[in-house]
């Protein structure tokens, strides 16, 4: 397995862990990515190599909104049962 790994790096910031292993992001860092408490990050190993990426979790009710209103867009209409029997279709092809 070969990994590239390309990293613009401006500046090192130094941080130490804790007796409980938390590392505290710096602060400069977590407003440039918005970085709140309960912010979910992925964190990677290769070998002695750290790298921790902030976790995008999608907004399903927005992206549900612009599928509805695209569907309006092209006159595309459903009912709540043919929704749900569509709903019904796909999990139970998922547990096959």
């Amino acid at each position: 397995m070969i990994f590239l790994l390309v990293i613009d790096v401006t500046e090192a910031e130094v941080t130490i862990m804790s007796e409980k292993g938390q590392v505290v992001i710096p602060q400069s860092i977590r407003k440039e990515m918005d970085i709140k408490p309960k912010t979910k990050l992925l964190i990677y190993r290769k070998g002695d190599l750290l790298i921790m990426k902030k976790l995008e979790i999608p907004d399903i009710e927005k992206e549900w909104e612009e599928i509805f209103a695209l569907m309006d867009k092209k006159g595309l209409k459903l009912s709540d049962k043919e929704i749900q029997q569509e709903i019904d279709a796909v999990r139970a092809a998922n547990r096959r």
